[in-house]
């Protein structure tokens, strides 16, 4: 690759200033612009592109994984069907949300599923492209819908895949406000949809109803869940980050996709994020964390990253995301 990694990225650069194409990276990562149905916040469907700017001042040297760059990291442009479908789908959900939720027969509900339905098939075709070309799939979204169809390509491509989860929601709930296809319910569906996936486990989860905790105490091992206050209570009892994360990744198979929803950050770290909740992660904790598992001997076979809103009022969100973003490229080459 011919450019120097010291200097400044030009402002039409490629993601962290790089010129890669896609035949020259080992990661593709593809932005979904979707989020039809974030029921507090909005803004997440900016996500990918503000990344995209924001990642062009992000250092190319990383203390944990060298010279990621060098193995190639390219995005790919959005897929103009998916922008048009949350521009739709998303004055759908806003009506259903507004009425408290909705049935399966409503007109509204119909529309917001079947845009689901077609970026779960969009993704699904685009992860699965890459994983058959031997490459590590990225995905930029978006709210935390838009991964179903990425690790249902990842689970059809390594059987047994496990899913390190984190977040600040359990995202367990069955077709929350009766849309199927909620990034409430992501978790929900991937386990309910894809029995290949052997073990969820989560981290930094603070937030969630009686029905999801009944979900994971019903899960008969499927579903290992660590909360937030009792990641807290240990640490203030003398345990250290070190005992907890390794807890945390023994269950964990050998094929791992990493789910993570910006706001299993602190807020003060993710303050436009669409649903923030107090307590969570530092930065130093999710740094930890990805380099435990990078070094754990596990594989990394994807990624996403979702959740992103950038705030009216800076660019603060996409700057934390652009360099989560590029830790998670470093952790999964690194496995590799």
């Amino acid at each position: 690759m011919s450019f120097d990694p010291n200097a400044a990225a030009a402002g039409d650069s490629g993601v962290f200033g790089l010129p890669c194409t896609e035949a020259e990276s080992q990661v593709v990562l593809v932005p979904v612009p979707f989020a039809a149905t974030v029921s507090y916040g909005g803004g997440a469907e900016r996500g990918p592109a503000a990344i995209l700017a924001a990642s062009r001042q992000v250092d190319l040297f990383d203390l944990q994984f060298g010279r990621i760059y060098e193995a190639g990291i390219h995005l790919r442009p959005a897929d103009p069907g998916i922008v048009a479908d949350h521009a739709a789908a998303r004055i759908a959900a806003e009506d259903v949300i507004a009425r408290g939720g909705a049935g399966p027969a409503d007109p509204a509900i119909r529309l917001v599923d079947a845009a689901g339905e077609r970026v779960n098939r969009s993704v699904q075709t685009a992860t699965a492209g890459i994983l058959a070309a031997g490459k590590i799939p990225g995905i930029v979204g978006g709210d935390h819908s838009v991964p179903f169809g990425a690790i249902a390509a990842a689970a059809a491509h390594h059987p047994g895949l496990g899913i390190l989860h984190f977040d600040a929601h359990a995202d367990l709930r069955v077709a929350y406000e009766g849309m199927r296809w909620s990034h409430a319910s992501i978790m929900d569906n991937v386990l309910r949809e894809l029995p290949a996936v052997q073990r969820l486990v989560q981290i930094g989860i603070r937030d969630f109803c009686e029905q999801e905790l009944d979900a994971i105490k019903g899960g008969n091992g499927r579903i290992v869940t660590h909360f937030d206050l009792e990641w807290q209570r240990r640490k203030l009892e003398g345990a250290t980050f070190d005992r907890l994360v390794r807890e945390a990744l023994e269950p964990l198979p050998h094929d791992v996709w990493i789910s993570f929803d910006i706001d299993g950050f602190d807020p003060a770290l993710c303050p436009n994020t669409g649903t923030p909740v107090p307590g969570g992660l530092s930065y130093a904790e999710v740094m930890y964390t990805l380099v435990a598992l990078a070094r754990s001997g596990r594989r990394i076979v994807g990624f996403d990253l979702v959740e992103v809103a950038p705030g009216a009022d800076g660019e603060w969100d996409a700057n934390v995301g652009a360099r989560l973003l590029y830790k998670l490229c470093g952790a999964a080459l690194h496995a590799r």
